[in-house]
């Protein structure tokens, strides 16, 4: 897989929370980092996903947003 996206994260797929159209995928970066995404059931079937498997999260984005507290 070749992608021109430069952040992408090798993880393990912790968790799938199936819904009705949309499912949440959470994937363990390791170190006690998690990412999450909402992707359609859909994608989840085709891309066959399952808890334990490997898979990427792949961030493209044209901005992001830095916060501090108060």
């Amino acid at each position: 897989m070749k992608l021109s996206a430069r952040n992408q994260l090798k993880g393990t797929i912790a968790e799938i929370q199936e819904g009705a159209v949309n499912g949440i995928v959470k994937i363990d970066l390791g170190g006690g980092n998690v990412i999450s995404s909402v992707i359609t059931m859909s994608s989840i079937r085709e891309l066959g996903l399952k808890v334990g498997g490997t898979a990427y999260a792949v961030i493209k984005a044209s901005n992001v947003m830095v916060g501090v507290d108060d």
